[in-house]
């Protein structure tokens, strides 16, 4: 019996350090917000006609939708892999007494060069685009702009735990735990109403303007 008393002191006393040295730790969050310049933009373009049949209806759309697709990619900025056309689609619409068919498509262009998104947006409805919508600005590569950021809210979580580290008259240990949250808030501009198709349309105004990227990171550090 006094040996095993003994043996459970020893084990007691054991862990005590062990607990102490475990709860010996500083926990702090830190959040970084960064504006990033929108080096991306999205333009939307439809092409709608109407037709007395379906098959008329559908040819006049495919032409138009070719030159919008071949104006696009004459604007810098605009690769190959940059337009993606949308769905298709013919429907019976009443026109008085005598039905018509009415045929449309979307082309979505998003284009390198933000800052040249009003001259894509000119000469998709200089080739017929009957409709557009954006531009929306974006960041091109959100990843690697949040994971700068995150980068960066981690050292700031790192920054505050030494300086709590230093006023307990602890050294700041290694991370023990570190938990990260936040995003990419990207810039939209105001929808465009339906145009009027011109050979001659002026590239209206345009801002590509900045995202916010957000990083938050939660850190655990041990204390020396």
């Amino acid at each position: 019996m006094r040996r095993l008393v003994l043996l459970v002191f020893l084990l007691v006393a054991l862990a005590a350090p062990a607990a102490v040295a475990a709860e010996r730790a500083v926990s702090v969050s830190a959040t970084v917000e960064r504006q990033v310049p929108n080096d991306a933009a999205e333009v939307h373009f439809s092409v709608g006609k109407e037709r007395t049949g379906r098959a008329a209806a559908l040819r006049v759309v495919a032409a138009r939708v070719q030159a919008v697709i071949a104006a696009s990619q004459r604007i810098d900025g605009v690769g190959a892999g940059d337009v993606t056309t949308g769905s298709i689609s013919v429907r019976r619409v009443e026109r008085g007494k005598r039905p018509v068919y009415r045929a449309s498509e979307g082309v979505t262009v998003v284009t390198h060069q933000p800052e040249g998104a009003g001259e894509l947006v000119a000469a998709g409805v200089a080739a017929g685009a009957t409709s557009t919508r954006g531009p929306r600005f974006f960041v091109g590569d959100r990843e690697m702009a949040y994971n700068a950021a995150l980068v960066e809210a981690l050292e700031k979580a790192k920054t505050k735990a030494g300086l709590l580290a230093a006023a307990a008259g602890a050294r700041l240990g290694p991370a023990i735990t570190i938990v990260e949250g936040g995003g990419v808030t990207s810039f939209s501009a105001p929808q465009a109403s339906e145009p009027e198709a011109a050979k001659d349309v002026p590239a209206p105004p345009v801002k590509p303007g900045k995202s916010t990227v957000e990083a938050t990171v939660a850190a655990t550090f041990a204390l020396e």
